[in-house]
């Protein structure tokens, strides 16, 4: 299934949290699947706190995303 959004700052947070949806998991599974491909430790406050306050970092997405199966993508879209 591909998902297309069209991505902005605050935007990319919600869309974590439909992926999260889509893939029925819940932050803190997810923080468990990060902490176990990644040195970097993840916990579902953190990542829950991060997405409250639309602070997350656009590399923490992509992985993030990445441990949920997606890719982030960008397409020129017609001005």
């Amino acid at each position: 299934m591909i998902i297309t959004f069209i991505i902005d700052i605050m935007g990319i947070n919600k869309d974590l949290r439909i992926l999260l949806v889509n893939e029925a998991t819940t932050i803190k599974k997810l923080a468990e699947m990060a902490n176990k491909i990644s040195d970097k430790k993840f916990t579902a406050d953190g990542i829950s706190q991060k997405l409250n306050k639309g602070t997350m970092k656009y590399d923490e997405v992509q992985f993030l995303a990445g441990v949920l199966g997606y890719e982030i993508e960008f397409k020129k879209i017609k001005a």
